[in-house]
């Protein structure tokens, strides 16, 4: 489970310190603020097209020989992005080199919950995606420090050895299982018809929303609004990192608990955070406690979210995990655009935590009809209602 989390780590490396960089990202390739925010849109939008295609045709591959394939592309998209020269060939690259991101979690996570206990598995989905949110606390500061004192391309370089040293670690140490023989592209796309597994899309969609469309302009929020100087974002974004760490721990234990449960508090809690957040980043200390908190509260649902999908859909795991991921980075395109949108009407660089807020709230109104129709089913089968 280490080896598949370091290809996590790089994942989770790339994608928010490029976030982390906007601002010299913006400067090497003489782009706006909202072309910028283009880049984070283009790499999500990577993610949301490559997840269900690259799951459902490697569904009939071994998973340890898939998410080794996966990580091999990640890193080659990644070592794309230090030879962009414009703007145009930096947006095909971050498309590129989010196609097997989805793909890689979602089969990573399947893989991980099949070698626990099905008690567990909340666990074990959490500790695969450890390498995401541990990649806050330490690959992305450092990745953050050496962007700014020696060039933002070198991001990209240190994430394409992260995603071969991963390749290398999984045919080590990753045991090998083999396909189901039933599997195929057709059985993986019966998914597709399941409305609890579309629910569950939903709510990442509309819940991480504002998630994102806060963090994507954190950079911008620190600096002008709560006066932190730019050479102290590395600390900015550990601490997110440390907050995420926390947050996935006490998710993945939730989750085993309470899915849906943990669900349910995770976007009440991340409603209240952003809505303090927009109120706090006027002063840098309680700005730099909510980012800490922010992190927290975001990567609670993380679990329960994976966990709920495999739960929707057990005949296509591997496409319904990968569609997570899918869904998140919906949410950080919607995320991104909305934030720069709020701010170029002149709102301020505060406006998207509010937005946040407020798409957390409808996240919570999805989730709460997910519940209700799991527990009318349960009662017209006088089954338990699933994942409660």
């Amino acid at each position: 489970m280490l080896s598949l989390a370091l290809g996590g780590f790089g994942i989770g490396t790339v994608e928010f310190t490029t976030m982390g960089l906007l601002k010299e990202i913006e400067r090497g390739l003489s782009l706006s603020t909202p072309q910028a925010g283009e880049l984070i849109s283009a790499y999500a939008l990577g993610v949301v097209v490559g997840a269900p295609i690259l799951a459902a045709v490697g569904a009939r591959l071994p998973r340890k020989y898939l998410v080794m394939g996966l990580a091999a592309f990640i890193a080659l998209g990644n070592l794309s992005s230090v030879f962009a020269a414009d703007f145009g060939s930096m947006m095909v690259s971050r498309f590129a080199s989010g196609l097997p991101h989805g793909a890689y979690f979602g089969a990573a996570a399947v893989l991980a919950s099949t070698l626990v206990a099905p008690t567990k598995r909340g666990w074990a989905i959490a500790t695969v995606m450890s390498g995401l949110t541990i990649a806050n606390v330490l690959g992305v500061p450092f990745a953050t420090w050496l962007g700014q004192a020696f060039g933002w391309r070198l991001l990209f370089v240190v994430t394409a050895i992260i995603g071969l040293a991963a390749v290398a670690m999984i045919w080590r140490f990753v045991p090998f299982e083999p396909a189901h023989p039933e599997a195929s592209i057709r059985r993986e796309l019966g998914a597709l018809t399941r409305v609890q597994m579309w629910l569950a899309l939903l709510i990442g969609v509309v819940g991480f929303g504002g998630f994102f469309a806060t963090y994507t302009y954190i950079a911008h929020t620190m600096t002008s609004v709560a006066g932190l100087p730019e050479n102290l974002m590395p600390l900015v974004v550990a601490l997110y990192g440390l907050g995420m760490v926390v947050g996935n721990v006490v998710g993945g234990r939730m989750a085993d608990r309470s899915v849906m449960g943990t669900i349910y508090r995770g976007l009440a809690l991340v409603a209240v955070v952003m809505v303090l957040y927009g109120l706090a980043a006027h002063w840098w200390p309680t700005a730099l406690i909510m980012v800490f908190v922010i992190g927290g509260s975001g990567s609670t649902l993380i679990p329960a979210l994976q966990t709920r999908l495999l739960d929707s859909a057990p005949n296509a795991a591997t496409l319904a995990s990968s569609l997570n991921h899918s869904a998140l980075n919906v949410a950080n395109a919607l995320g991104a655009f909305m934030g720069g949108l709020v701010i170029g009407w002149g709102w301020g660089f505060t406006a998207p935590a509010f937005v946040g807020a407020g798409l957390a709230v409808l996240g919570l109104g999805i989730a709460s009809l997910s519940g209700w129709l799991d527990r009318r089913a349960a009662r017209s089968s006088g089954y338990p209602a699933r994942g409660r």
